[in-house]
């Protein structure tokens, strides 16, 4: 599927990027590099290399870059209210990283693999959303994704650098963490496996286009490996959506609890709806979701 020797997965001891290593590591060499603040040592497939810096190191990421075939960068702050509470630091790692692994690859014709985010759109004006929908992103996360995005798009353009964006919607998946900065769906399979009350952010009408970490993985694959996608930004998701509300029913369903579901405040900078339209990664990358929501929870959850 694809023929590079040797990749950098940045943020690879994470939920995604570990996911990315262990799908890679027995057809090539793999680097993960990642800084432990929120992956773990135990994500790393043994025979990966492992780097253990910040991304805001300049020197040893420029160093891992130039080493590699191919980048997948997911290393990233993913919190939404994190970059509301904090944007300088939340600009810091979001940004400059990136610009530090484009450069390098100017060099050494590396393809770069950038995970952006659907946050880049903000609040609907159309469903589904295409990779044309107006671009107001309600949070410096979301500013911040895009302005990586334009990166991508503007090192091609100006520098031939075979960068691709893939903008994921919800992702979720095995060794998707709990606590208050996870997806959605870790924080309700966490409350219900305790017993807790399921907490739903304002009325639960809000909707999400769900895709588990299987398919982000082979779209990760398939950008690597498309010479069209250079240059490019695709919607990784389902196409089809859930609210809220219905998501806590489901998860306590499958999960068997019997916990109560309670609203509390909505989220600063949150968005209301998001459903992707796919059409241009099934055309031009033969992306194709194997799991609709039900089918990923239960194989999740069940």
């Amino acid at each position: 599927m694809f023929d590079f020797d040797h990749a950098l997965i940045t943020g690879g001891a994470g939920f995604i990027g570990s996911h990315l290593g262990d799908r890679l590591v027995d057809d090539c060499a793999v680097t993960v590099y990642d800084d432990l603040s929120t992956g773990s040592r135990e994500n790393i497939p043994d025979d990966a290399a492992f780097i253990h810096a910040d991304v805001r190191d300049d020197e040893p990421l420029r160093d891992a870059v130039r080493a590699a075939d191919v980048v997948f960068h997911e290393a990233a702050q993913v919190s939404v209210q994190r970059s509301v509470d904090n944007p300088e630091t939340s600009h810091a790692v979001n940004i400059d990283p990136l610009l530090t692994i484009l450069e390098a690859a100017r060099d050494t014709d590396t393809r770069v693999v950038f995970a952006s985010s659907a946050a880049i759109y903000g609040h609907l004006r159309s469903l589904p959303i295409d990779e044309s929908h107006p671009k107001t992103p309600t949070s410096p996360y979301g500013l911040e994704k895009l302005t990586a995005d334009h990166y991508c798009r503007l090192y091609h353009e100006r520098y031939g650098v075979d960068a691709v964006a893939l903008r994921y919607f919800n992702a979720y998946g095995p060794r998707q963490q709990g606590g208050v900065y996870s997806g959605v769906i870790g924080i309700f399979r966490d409350q219900a496996r305790a017993g807790n009350d399921l907490t739903v952010e304002g009325d639960g009408t809000q909707t999400r286009d769900f895709v588990h970490i299987d398919d982000i993985v082979e779209a990760n694959l398939l950008a690597a490996a498309t010479e069209e996608a250079a240059g490019e930004a695709f919607n990784i998701g389902t196409g089809d959506s859930i609210t809220i509300r219905e998501l806590a029913e489901t998860i306590r369903d499958v999960t068997d609890s019997d916990a109560e579901i309670v609203h509390v405040d909505s989220r600063p900078g949150d968005i209301d709806h998001s459903k992707a339209n796919i059409s241009k990664a099934r055309d031009v990358l033969g992306f194709e979701p194997t799991y609709d929501v039900a089918a990923g929870l239960d194989a999740y959850l069940g």
